[in-house]
């Protein structure tokens, strides 16, 4: 009996196709009742009852209020612009690949994320917003000049993509190590909505998760390997400094309004703090794990934005 490889286990020696079905199957959305899909990795507190249970609301003709639509099309719109402006930053980091095998990775992760945005902004075209006159209105390959930039937790422009994808990704080493921390903390956002009461999202969501679970792996991989070999490892714990604190500010502010209301429509399950301590935990594991320690975060509670955007 063959024995499972764990997560971080990956045989980088083998094509990156058959290491994204070994460890994940396929990355297609599935038809399955959404009862019948993956378990969450958490509970549920009961602190919110939703009034709309996963998939209850079935498209944008059963959509019951327009306070409904109005928070769906933030979410939807912050994850869309988030996917988008992510894509157009890995673009460049292809080119540092270091080997041919990872040249093809780069190019599939990059991808995905282009996909990722489309499948999110068809899901705005039917609900009626004009996606080409926002493509004309925004500037998603807008980046900061210095790399060492500190913007805390605002945007510098009127789109809504979380401001992380402001920052420029100027090496390989920055590139898995914002696979380590952002895809991280996307995929935790997520899941926060695969069980979505708007079933065209839940829907999608499912393929856009696992996709970005491959992504985690590639960087989770790469981090053990930089980290292990002294000749890279504080290389790597430099590139981690940077990219976990900036992932921190990403989940909203504790006890928002907003994510309250979410809840309440069953549009997201958890407190935005739930998530991001989440996010920490696990980045706090894996360190662990490879020899590399977690850098100091202090939040300004006061200037965390007070929503999260579903991001991957």
């Amino acid at each position: 009996m063959t024995q499972e490889k764990g997560l971080f286990e990956t045989d980088l020696e083998k094509p990156i196709s058959e290491r994204m079905e070994a460890e994940y199957g396929e990355t297609r959305a599935t038809d399955a009742p959404l009862e019948m899909r993956r378990k969450l990795s958490f509970e549920v507190k009961e602190d919110i009852e939703p009034l709309y249970g996963p998939g209850e609301i079935k498209g944008p003709e059963d959509i019951p209020s327009e306070e409904y639509r109005e928070n769906l099309i933030n979410l939807l719109m912050m994850q869309a612009d988030s996917e988008l402006a992510g894509a157009l930053g890995y673009v460049p980091c292809i080119r540092y690949a270091p080997t041919v095998e990872e040249y093809l990775a780069a190019a599939m992760i990059t991808k995905d994320e282009f996909r990722h945005a489309r499948v999110c902004y068809k899901l705005l075209e039917y609900l009626g917003v004009d996606v080409d006159a926002r493509m004309r209105e925004h500037d998603f390959t807008l980046r900061l000049d210095a790399d060492d930039a500190n913007i805390g937790t605002t945007r510098i422009a009127a789109d809504k993509r979380v401001n992380i994808f402001y920052y420029p990704i100027p090496t390989w080493t920055d590139f898995i190590m914002f696979q380590f921390c952002m895809d991280r903390g996307a995929g935790h956002q997520l899941e926060d909505s695969l069980e979505s009461s708007y079933r065209p999202w839940a829907r999608v969501m499912e393929g856009i998760f696992r996709e970005e679970m491959f992504h985690i792996a590639h960087g989770d991989s790469w981090v053990k390997r930089l980290a292990q070999d002294p000749k890279t490892h504080d290389e790597v714990q430099a590139a981690l400094n940077k990219w976990f604190p900036r992932t921190m500010n990403i989940f909203g502010r504790p006890n928002s309004p907003r994510n309250k209301i979410y809840r309440r429509l069953g549009l997201k399950k958890r407190d935005n703090h739930e998530v991001r301590l989440a996010f920490a935990n696990e980045v706090r594991q894996r360190c662990e794990e490879f020899g590399l320690e977690v850098p100091p975060w202090t939040p300004d509670w006061g200037k965390l934005p007070e929503e999260a955007a579903v991001v991957g």
